[in-house]
This record gives structure tokens, C-alpha cells and sequence, in this order.
């Protein structure tokens, strides 16, 4: 089944399209952001906005998380790069 393109580069996404795109749940973006894989930027109101770049880098911690490298390890590796 074929995902919905993202939406252009810098525009505003809500979690629950993140979640879609990136085919998880909303729990497995909330978790990313919890321990400091996804870092969202915040509205004046505090509402997190996420891009085409967040869906990307979802799905790039998914694959590399089922080819075997921990979540740590992936957060490590980002936190170096």
C-alpha cells in the first residue's frame, strides 16, 4: 500500500500525520521525542510542528532499529552527527 506523499519541506505537520506517514503510531513519535530522537519545534502556542524532514528521519530510526542497532545507539549515533 502507498503512502501519502509528505507535504512540502517546512510546512507544518500534526503528530497523528507524522505517525501516518511514517506508517507507526502516534505512542512510537511520542516515545522518539521522549528520549531525544525527534526533536519538534513548538509553536508560539506550544503545539509541536513537524516537517518532511521528521518523517524521513522516523523512518530512517525504523529501519536502522530493525536491522538490529538499538534505540540508544541510533540517539547516539545522531547525537554525534
Amino acid at each position: 500500500m502507498a503512502h501519502p506523499q509528505p507535504k512540502r519541506q517546512g510546512q507544518s505537520l500534526r503528530i497523528s500525520d507524522v505517525a501516518q506517514q511514517a506508517a507507526v503510531s502516534k505512542q512510537t513519535i511520542e516515545y522518539y521525542i521522549l528520549i531525544g530522537l525527534l526533536a519538534p519545534r513548538r509553536s508560539p502556542t506550544g503545539r509541536r510542528l513537524f516537517d518532511a524532514a521528521d518523517i524521513r528521519r522516523v523512518k530512517l530510526i525504523r529501519k536502522l532499529n530493525q536491522s538490529g542497532y538499538t534505540l540508544a545507539e541510533i540517539r547516539q549515533t545522531f547525537l554525534k552527527a
